[in-house]
């Protein structure tokens, strides 16, 4: 079976140059994999978004997070985190209090229920995309997250 190329998938016959290439199949990958990720997170009834400040809390709990600090670690910085924080409360994922040292910021932490949630969704989510991810070689995924990096810098 030969791999879909960029330009097929996105029907386009050519690019400027392979820089411009590369952006666009970075960009369609990180979309694809994004699809993938919240059709695995549907039955959960959470949104990848949500998944990622479930994941921020959990990793500092029981220490309480802002909203501000949330935003700064969220891998999507573009998400509405105090949204996103009232969606996750509604649905009682996460708990709200006021920090007493500043009274106009909001503290928040997982719930029990939420830390269930996320260890369940966690699980189906890491052994789906290791799946996926496996057609590229450990080799291959250490040079291209080295390459990502690199990118960034």
């Amino acid at each position: 079976m030969t791999e879909m190329q960029i330009e097929d998938e996105i029907q386009q016959k050519q690019f400027l140059n392979e820089y411009i290439k590369l952006d666009v199949n970075i960009m369609f990958t990180a979309s694809f994999l994004g699809n993938f990720k919240s059709d695995i997170l549907k039955p959960y009834n959470i949104s990848w978004q949500q998944f990622n400040i479930l994941r921020i809390l959990k990793g500092q709990h029981p220490k309480p997070a802002s909203i501000k600090s949330l935003t700064e670690r969220m891998v999507d910085r573009t998400s509405n985190a105090s949204r996103l924080v009232d969606k996750l409360y509604r649905k009682e994922l996460v708990d709200r209090c006021t920090n007493m040292e500043d009274r106009r910021r909001a503290d928040v932490v997982i719930t029990e229920k939420g830390q269930h949630l996320l260890q369940e969704c966690s699980n189906d989510l890491e052994e789906k995309l290791t799946e996926k991810i496996s057609a590229l070689s450990l080799e291959e995924v250490r040079m291209t997250n080295s390459f990502l990096n690199k990118l960034r810098n």
